[in-house]
């Protein structure tokens, strides 16, 4: 029996590894790793050592709490956008061109506008300039009439769709898994993130639904909205019932794109962001607010230049990386620094099309 004492010592430490005793004396488990899905890389670096940086009381730099604000854009920056388009992009398309209790009724302009997302997805063909507005006139011509939970099911419903291009992954599941841990991590330290987008922002509050994200938290695109019954009333001038829904109207208020993102945050966050994160030009105006802060600052932008793992352009990315680093940005390469893009058993393909 004693030889059986010195294996059973080795099997207790194996169960304790790593942890330690508190002042209790009870066990106090091991800190959770927080970037098990990034390669070590300067992007990252950078972010550890600020962090640390200024949530230290005693640094120069330290930031308080309430002042710890962080805005991140969506589309490319933790959501994908490469299936074969932006998520907003494709759900129009099918809204319009699909749906069978809608195609058939949809305004000539809205339908116009859903076929060149169609032509610029199967065919290449381009995208006529300024169409994010145009866009953004036919998405809100599309949806006129729901309800807010209304269009929160059907949001919901097609991101339920598996993704174009890829196998094992829904549309409401391609998270950037690495970036869900930047978001954990920041939490942790008392930052308060926000999504900043320029798609719509009843579309960007049911997909960040799923990561946990309070829509009070999301900042995208707007339509007006009104009551059922307020009919062509200002709110001004009416009163609505209790039993009464909010519909969105086909009036769009705002694009939130480049220095709009700016206004809106000015608005509505009321305080200049301490960190930033995107990966396009319509993210240049915040990142430069955001580096316009009294406070110590750093803009992350990242690039989609993993060809194996996603529908990207590498040659393209590339020069977009010189481009944000000569602007001051850090940048996040998805190729390099990210172990994984969208998790285990997914898989890229080829887009298909009925």
């Amino acid at each position: 029996m004693k030889k059986l004492i010195f294996p059973f010592v080795i099997i207790v430490a194996v169960m304790l590894g790593g942890c330690s005793k508190g002042d209790d004396n009870s066990v106090v488990q091991p800190k959770k790793e927080n970037f098990t899905l990034w390669n070590q890389c300067e992007a990252l670096s950078v972010l550890q050592e600020y962090v640390t940086d200024v949530t230290n009381p005693n640094s120069r730099n330290y930031i308080k709490e309430e002042d710890r604000i962080v805005t991140f854009d969506m589309d490319g920056t933790f959501v994908g956008e490469l299936y074969p388009s932006y998520f907003e992009y494709n759900m129009l398309e099918y809204r319009v061109l699909d749906d069978p209790t809608y195609k058939d009724i949809a305004p000539e302009d809205v339908r116009e506008t859903a076929q060149e997302i169609r032509d610029f997805v199967r065919n290449g063909k381009k995208l006529p300039d300024h169409f994010d507005m145009k866009h953004a006139y036919a998405a809100a011509k599309a949806y006129a009439g729901m309800t807010l939970a209304e269009f929160d099911a059907y949001v919901k419903a097609y991101a339920a769709k598996p993704a174009n291009g890829f196998k094992g992954m829904t549309y409401g599941e391609s998270f950037y898994k690495p970036m869900l841990q930047v978001f954990d991590y920041l939490r942790a330290n008392g930052f308060t993130f926000y999504v900043i987008s320029g798609s719509d922002r009843f579309i960007c509050r049911a997909l960040v639904d799923a990561i946990g994200i309070e829509p009070n938290r999301v900042i995208g695109m707007d339509v007006k909205l009104r009551s059922r019954k307020q009919g062509s009333e200002e709110g001004v001038n009416y009163t609505m019932g209790k039993e009464e829904d909010l519909i969105r109207t086909d009036e769009l208020i705002i694009k939130n794109l480049k220095t709009n993102k700016v206004l809106q945050i000015t608005q509505e966050i009321g305080k200049v962001p301490v960190l930033s994160f995107g990966n396009s030009g319509g993210d240049c105006a915040m990142h430069n607010y955001c580096l316009s802060n009294k406070y110590r600052c750093e803009a992350f932008m990242l690039i989609a230049d993993d060809e194996a793992r996603d529908h990207a352009n590498r040659e393209k990315a590339l020069n977009l990386g010189n481009q944000w680093r000569e602007s001051g940005y850090h940048v996040i390469s998805m190729r390099d620094d990210f172990k994984t893009i969208y998790g285990d058993g997914v898989e890229k393909t080829d887009f298909t099309f009925k």
